[in-house]
């Protein structure tokens, strides 16, 4: 499976921003979907990653409440709508897509390019 990220830009703290990432190839609809993200000089930071049906979501404590990550088995695309922002979100979020539930970048057999997010005081 091929993913596209896009959707990123600039917002003001305490704004909001929604991410997509479409993915081409088959059966996107059996890969957990997952959201990444790195700021520069840090280490890739799971977000939230999503059940192939929909229906089951985990996040990271430091996005719980003010992210939510959703799909569209139809339009092929997975989704991180971001409220409340802080410059501290500020970095590049990725897509990915695995086999299984992961919380860890090794977990992800396929990635999208990113997308920068900047979220300025």
């Amino acid at each position: 499976v091929q993913l596209q990220a896009s959707g990123g830009g600039s917002v003001q703290a305490g704004g909001s921003l929604r991410v997509s990432c479409a993915a081409s190839g088959r059966a996107f609809s059996t890969y957990v979907m997952g959201w990444f993200r790195q700021a520069p000089g840090k280490e890739s930071e799971f977000l939230a990653h999503i059940s192939g049906s929909g229906r089951s979501t985990v996040y990271a404590d430091s996005v719980k409440g003010r992210f939510t990550i959703s799909r569209d088995n139809v339009r092929n695309t997975v989704y991180l709508q971001m409220n409340r922002l802080k410059p501290e979100d500020t970095a590049v979020y990725s897509c990915a897509a695995a086999y299984g539930f992961a919380v860890v970048a090794g977990g992800y057999k396929y990635w999208g390019q990113g997308t920068q997010v900047t979220v300025s005081s």
